[in-house]
């Protein structure tokens, strides 16, 4: 699958594949960890679950901004791998009587986090200057890596719970996911030094669009604009899978010593895992027939896909979620969770895409924080939103997420002659 693609994927494939695992083995027990260890009520879980996932995704623009103006983005990356090691291992550190070590951990996390992912999306895209059509292709493949890293986080946190019986232990597991992340990426930056770009890429020439004109550029950013805005709906929806769908799980699934409530973080990546060969292959297939979807349409997909995925849970909440007791079947998650992923595989990597296509050089780093600034609106939401799990039923809070992204869907239908302009 990698044999056609350029050698520097292989090296951001692994690097993002173990920051990831300890990203998502942290947020695997991220709010099980403050129900249990902290005794916090969902309101103030919500709080802390939103605006920490919302920094995660907002410093992105900062990020973004260094890597394009003044670290160059190997080195931005690098330094937010050393912060992030530093991150997990003070929530490591955590406990109820040294918070201090909790409110650490989670700002370190959070910069970390932000000035690494936009940097490594930028390059992802910069590898294929030269084979702009291999691009979604690429970008697909590096996500892989991501969810591989994710599947395997969840089942190490569920290992590591059954057998030290604490959460701790778990972000030390991510300190090292983290530090081997680290240790690949300095083995290899070699192979991406010719798309780092240490000073501003104003002046330099897009082999693919050429030099384009200031309205242009003024026009790109407005598409893009248009589309962070939308997505924002899909982030919300998204992200329940740390917060309300991991309370279905802890409340009103039947539970098992092989099914614990952070088990279920497995299914999401492990789906995206198996299902994005097969849809790389369809759209192989199609595009040689010259009509495989555009980007865009591929998010408008995806959005609808995600509205089934909430009525899903709808329907199981109706069926006696709703009593918050241990006797939900877990194929429902299991359900909810495929549906999710063939949204997810539609929109994410595909927008990670659509924003290295559209953006101007010069805020190629920028531009890509944007988006991840849009998953940060969206993360924030979905825990604003989670402060009303236990006030709505649970069948009405999900029917409100199910509108929500359906609404997104057709808003991504009426701009999608604007946003397929320069994809």
């Amino acid at each position: 699958m990698l044999k056609n693609h350029p050698r520097g994927l292989r090296v951001l494939f692994f690097t993002e594949m173990w920051e990831r695992f300890g990203f998502y083995i942290m947020m695997a027990v991220f709010v099980l960890y403050m129900d249990k260890q902290f005794g916090w009520d969902d309101s103030k879980k919500g709080d802390y679950y939103g605006i920490f996932l919302g920094a995660v995704y907002f410093i992105p623009i900062l990020g973004g901004w260094i890597g394009d103006k003044i670290m160059g983005r190997l080195n931005t990356i690098r330094l937010g791998a050393v912060i992030l090691v530093l991150g997990y291992s003070a929530m490591g550190l955590s406990s109820l009587q040294s918070l201090h070590f909790f409110y650490l951990g989670l700002f370190l996390i959070a910069f970390g986090t932000g000035v690494f992912k936009a940097n490594i999306s930028v390059i992802v895209g910069g590898l294929y200057k030269d084979k702009p059509e291999q691009r979604d292709a690429g970008f697909n493949i590096f996500y892989m890596g991501i969810n591989i890293g994710s599947a395997a986080s969840a089942l190490v946190a569920t290992i590591l719970s059954n057998i030290y019986g604490n959460y701790n232990i778990s972000f030390w597991a991510a300190a090292l996911g983290m530090l081997v992340s680290l240790i690949i990426f300095e083995l290899g930056n070699k192979q991406l030094a010719n798309v780092d770009h240490v000073k501003s890429m104003a002046n330099i020439k897009d082999k693919a669009n050429g030099t384009i004109s200031h309205k242009e550029e003024l026009q790109r950013i407005v598409s893009l604009l248009t589309l962070f805005l939308i997505v924002i709906f899909f982030w919300i929806g998204f992200y329940q899978n740390g917060f309300a769908l991991t309370l279905f799980a802890e409340r009103s699934t039947m539970k098992s010593d092989i099914l614990r409530p952070e088990t279920y973080q497995f299914f999401n990546p492990f789906f995206i895992v198996v299902l994005t060969p097969f849809l790389l292959a369809l759209f192989k297939r199609l595009n040689k027939k010259g009509k495989e979807p555009s980007t865009p349409r591929k998010i408008f997909l995806g959005m609808f896909i995600m509205s089934i995925s909430m009525f899903i849970m709808v329907i199981a909440s109706s069926m006696g979620g709703n009593a918050d007791q241990n006797i939900m079947s877990p194929m429902w998650l299991i359900s909810t969770y495929l549906v999710v992923t063939l949204a997810e595989i539609l929109i994410s990597p595909m927008g990670l895409s659509f924003v290295s296509k559209v953006a101007p050089d010069r805020f190629q780093g920028i531009m890509m924080g944007g988006w991840f600034g849009a998953t940060a609106l969206g993360s924030y939401g979905s825990g604003l939103l989670g402060k009303f799990y236990s006030t709505f039923a649970h069948n009405e809070y999900f029917m409100i997420l199910a509108g929500l992204l359906f609404f997104s869907a057709i808003l991504v239908l009426l701009f999608l002659k604007k946003l397929k302009r320069f994809a």
